[in-house]
């Protein structure tokens, strides 16, 4: 995908992180308010998994929702290499949810090719800690090591950063649990492989919902 060809083709020339992050101070309490608020500062203590869990609680919680025009426009920009609109689509899909894992991916294309190292890095560093918090929970082979998701987003946000094509998606309820069950198609190894993601918190905000 072009996307995340440009983030492997950036992987030696983006400073890590820490070059240029400032931590802030650890703070007590762990609401999604409180870490968010740390994210923001830099703070490179923060758990992600911890923040995302969190998150679900939170007022603001909308698995399926999200701002999908800024996502689009922030795509169409990215192909052009219209940096500046990239910007204020990203912007605006971090306003909606700012634990979009695509939009601190287009914030930190667009910061490093306009040469705006310190923010680059920063989303960067979000970008990839929110993966990371996705791959730390489960390897996806089975239901008992599936990897948890937050939103059906952060499913195929996972695939094109492993460089899979979707295929095929199921939706599986066994030992009071839910799961997607993905396939998809590995181009380097032209293998089909399968993937399974916890959708707990997601389908179950649904139902609360559709019971409102």
């Amino acid at each position: 995908m072009l996307v995340f060809a440009t983030l492997a083709a950036a992987q030696d020339a983006t400073p890590r992180p820490n070059a240029l992050v400032t931590l802030a101070p650890a703070q007590t309490g762990s609401t999604y308010e409180t870490l968010l608020e740390r994210v923001k500062q830099g703070d490179h203590a923060v758990d992600f998994q911890e923040l995302r869990l969190a998150y679900t609680s939170a007022r603001e919680y909308s698995p399926y929702g999200g701002d999908s025009l800024a996502r689009r426009n922030m795509f169409t920009a990215l192909k052009q290499k219209d940096y500046n609109k990239t910007l204020t689509s990203a912007t605006n899909m971090l306003s909606a949810n700012y634990l979009d894992i695509m939009g601190h991916f287009g914030l930190f294309v667009a910061h490093r090719e306009l040469g705006h190292a310190h923010l680059a890095v920063y989303h960067r560093w979000v970008f990839e800690s929110l993966l990371n918090s996705i791959k730390n929970s489960g390897d996806g082979k089975t239901i008992e090591t599936a990897f948890v998701v937050i939103s059906t987003d952060e499913e195929y946000a996972l695939f094109n950063y492993l460089g899979l094509r979707p295929q095929d998606q199921a939706l599986i309820q066994e030992k009071g649990h839910n799961f997607d069950r993905l396939t998809a198609l590995d181009p380097q190894t032209n293998q089909t492989v399968t993937y399974y993601f916890n959708i707990d918190k997601p389908f179950n905000w649904l139902g609360n919902s559709l019971k409102q």
